[in-house]
């Protein structure tokens, strides 16, 4: 790597990468390793490193907000071994590849597996930098949209069966009226039970609820 260091922020409009976030390397040269973790502390990242894919399971839990910055070739378990470890094992942190000229296809391989970028040998320090930087905001943008996916699917299981009903046909476009006949009730009997969802769903009005559980059932 170049030894010249550029500026570096993480930030792009209003996404923003979790100040706790951390950058593991996994790599086995030690050189390696050494370099890039000075780097990245050099421009304040919190940065983990580890020499095996071994060592990174064994260590990485799927609530640490951050990115992988992977090398291909490693001993024991590969690098594109550990992409699928990660996907058997449904953790969803952004992999960044580090490649050789000759393994450019088996960065493409694992390009299509899921990792979001690959920097091939030598690179400069502004490109790992720009790939780390793009790494850590897709991580803290899926967060938030898990963090907001879970906090609904929460409240949505907090509805009755008819509760949970009634929203979907409120979602639908359906008025008290139409419900009420639908389900053979009164229509006083379909507003107190939709009374029930938004306050269950934090909803401040139909078009919230609406948007809420379209977000939902699209994630």
């Amino acid at each position: 790597m170049e030894t010249a260091v550029a500026s570096f922020e993480i930030r792009d409009g209003q996404a923003m990468a979790d100040s706790e976030s951390t950058v593991f390397i996994v790599d086995d040269d030690p050189g390696v390793r050494s370099s890039m973790s000075f780097l990245l502390e050099s421009v304040e990242l919190s940065v983990h490193i580890c020499a095996s894919a071994q060592e990174f399971l064994e260590f990485y839990t799927p609530d640490m907000p951050g990115c992988l910055v992977l090398d291909i070739r490693l001993p024991g378990m590969s690098g594109l071994e550990l992409q699928e470890e990660l996907v058997n094992r449904k953790i969803e942190i952004p992999v960044i590849i580090v490649t050789g000229h000759a393994e450019v296809p088996i960065a493409v391989k694992a390009m299509k597996a899921g990792a979001i970028d690959f920097i091939e040998k030598p690179f400069s320090d502004q490109v790992l930098l720009d790939c780390i930087r793009r790494a850590l905001l897709k991580d803290s943008e899926a967060r938030v949209d898990r963090s907001r996916r879970d906090a609904v699917s929460h409240r949505i299981s907090t509805l009755t069966p008819r509760e949970a009903e009634v929203m979907h046909k409120v979602v639908s476009g359906n008025s008290n009226k139409m419900i009420a006949a639908q389900l053979g009730v009164s229509r006083k009997t379909v507003e107190a039970h939709r009374a029930g969802v938004m306050k269950k769903m934090e909803a401040q009005s139909v078009a919230d609820l609406v948007r809420m559980v379209t977000e939902y059932q699209s994630m």
